[in-house]
């Protein structure tokens, strides 16, 4: 197993907050202050590691200070940085239960077994998450299917590494050439 597969992605930095090298913070879970459960924080390059040394709820967003950043310059320097986990950090699922990451690279096939794509990320919509499917066919867009199980998604098999759809392929062709 490789280290990407060891590693959940779990926010980013989204810049400085204040004067004082404080940090927004952009969180991947649910729900949104679980991310400061799960620490230290790792980084796909410099620093490495990040530590929080408190934390707050300001207005709508999240907002940390952190050991490794002393001022606004630093924590400029760091806006966009990614945050993971190590797998190992998050909870134990019962069977029939997965983290979105889980599904990443999953192939994805309609009722027929047709593929469409591979999962290449999921986004939250709100009511319901949508899978980001890359599709089979090179120089297309991106298919998004509603993740929602029984009327879109059918069956998700992990093992398999396979998610089955209800997706008509007509769903696809473009609105112009019709």
């Amino acid at each position: 197993m490789n280290d990407d597969a060891d590693r959940i992605e779990v926010g980013r930095l989204d810049g400085p907050w204040g004067v004082s090298g404080w940090v927004r913070v952009y969180s991947l879970t649910e729900p949104r202050e679980n991310l400061f459960d799960y620490q230290p924080w790792l980084t796909g390059g410099e620093p490495g590691l990040l530590h929080v040394e408190e934390w707050r709820r300001q207005g709508p967003r999240l907002v940390a200070r952190l050991t490794e950043i002393e001022d606004r310059d630093a924590a400029e320097r760091f806006r966009g940085l990614k945050l993971f986990i190590e797998r190992s950090a998050l909870p134990a699922l019962p069977d029939q239960r997965y983290y979105w990451s889980d599904l990443i690279g999953l192939e994805v096939v309609d009722l027929e077994g047709r593929g469409l794509g591979k999962v290449s990320g999921l986004l939250d919509a709100g009511v319901h998450d949508v899978l980001e499917v890359e599709p089979v066919q090179s120089g297309r867009e991106s298919i998004l299917i509603p993740f929602v199980m029984k009327r879109f998604v059918r069956s998700v098999d992990i093992r398999s590494g396979r998610i089955e759809v209800d997706w008509d392929p007509e769903w696809l062709t473009d609105e112009s050439s019709r």
